[in-house]
């Protein structure tokens, strides 16, 4: 059986649009692209290493799907995290039929929860979700994110996609692992831990 695993960039009030540059998404008027840059460093990179180190395959909506496409192929293929993109299928979840030309693509449209309960039941690496912010939500809708990889950044924007949006389940999950960068940045690893428990301080 395989993971579905959402790695993402989160300020300190959920915001999740266009952490890696200034015009990576501006829908919305949102005014704030590459907010992660100034708080990356050697810790934080070599973190990331390590996560793009395991094996996996790419679970990605069509938007970040179409940056990725227009970036990593054209970049040095012998480096980090080069490789493991461009070997890694890449399943692309779409209402449309869009073109899809990187190596190892593979459309999922129609019932995309079903087929996604499919694909995790398969034999295979874990599947990595990047970005991907409106597929995202359909994934916590619809309880199918077994692990959370949040990079949880000083910083808060007021504005912008969030990860967690309305519609969300209200489910539990488990502290893994943590780990802060000199420059504050908390990585934080969590997993489905069953239903949200509520009681009392009595």
């Amino acid at each position: 059986m395989r993971k579905i695993v959402v790695l993402s960039f989160v300020s300190l009030d959920g915001v999740m649009q266009a952490p890696g540059g200034p015009e990576e998404d501006t829908s919305g008027d949102f005014k704030y692209g590459g907010w992660t840059a100034p708080y990356f460093d050697e810790f934080s990179g070599n973190i990331m290493g390590e996560q793009m180190g395991m094996p996996f395959d790419l679970l990605l909506g069509r938007k970040t799907y179409d940056i990725f496409a227009a970036y990593w192929p054209k970049q040095d293929p012998t480096t980090m995290p080069t490789v493991p993109f461009n070997k890694a299928t890449k399943y692309v979840v779409s209402r449309t039929s869009p073109k899809l030309d990187w190596e190892g693509s593979v459309l999922i449209d129609g019932d995309v929860p079903a087929k996604l309960k499919e694909l995790k039941q398969q034999d295979g690496p874990m599947l990595q979700v990047h970005g991907s912010g409106n597929m995202i939500q359909t994934l916590l809708k619809n309880d199918l994110v077994d692990e959370l990889w949040l990079k949880i950044f000083p910083v808060t924007l007021g504005t912008g996609k969030r990860l967690f949006a309305e519609g969300v389940m209200p489910v539990a999950f488990e502290l893994m692992e943590s780990k802060t960068s000199p420059r504050g940045v908390i990585f934080a690893n969590y997993k489905r831990a069953g239903e949200v428990k509520t009681g009392s301080f009595d």
